[in-house]
C-alpha cells in the first residue's frame, strides 16, 4: 500500500514538473510544437556543423540537401530565442557561413553559366592593315 502511495505521490510530482516547463515555455512565447522541432534541429545542427567544414569537398548535390537541411535548422531556430540557445551559437555560426558560402558559389556559378548561354558566337571580321 505504501509503494502505491510513493508511486502516486510521483506521479503528480511529474505532472506537476511537465505542467510547470509548459507555463514556462508559454511564459516565454515559444509553442510546444516550435520547441519540439528546435530538438530536432539541434541534433541536425550538430550533424551539418561537421559537414560544414567540408563543404568545399560536397558534390551539388550534397550541397543542394544541406542547403535545404540548414534552411529548416534556421526556421526552427528562428522560433525559439537566442537565449535558450546561446551555447550554440559558435556551431549555428559556422553552419550559416557554409550556407552563404555555398549559396554564392551556386549563385554565381548559375550566374557564369547564364553569361555564357547569353554570349553570340563572333565570327572574326577580316583586318586590314592599311600601311599609310
Amino acid at each position: 500500500m505504501t509503494v502505491l502511495a510513493i508511486i502516486f505521490i510521483l506521479l503528480i510530482f511529474i505532472i506537476l514538473l511537465i505542467s510547470t516547463s509548459f507555463i514556462q515555455m508559454q511564459n516565454a512565447g515559444i509553442k510546444v510544437k516550435d520547441f519540439m522541432s528546435f530538438i530536432k534541429a539541434n541534433e541536425d545542427l550538430d550533424r551539418l556543423s561537421v559537414f560544414a567544414k567540408k563543404y568545399d569537398k560536397m558534390s551539388p548535390q550534397e550541397q543542394l540537401i544541406y542547403l535545404m537541411e540548414a534552411e529548416k535548422m534556421f526556421d526552427a531556430f528562428d522560433k525559439i530565442p537566442s537565449s535558450v540557445w546561446e551555447d550554440e551559437h559558435g556551431k549555428y555560426n559556422e553552419v550559416l557561413d557554409t550556407y552563404k558560402n555555398i549559396k554564392v558559389m551556386r549563385w554565381n556559378e548559375a550566374q557564369s553559366y547564364e553569361l555564357s548561354k547569353n554570349i553570340k558566337r563572333i565570327k572574326p571580321k577580316e583586318i586590314n592593315i592599311d600601311n599609310a
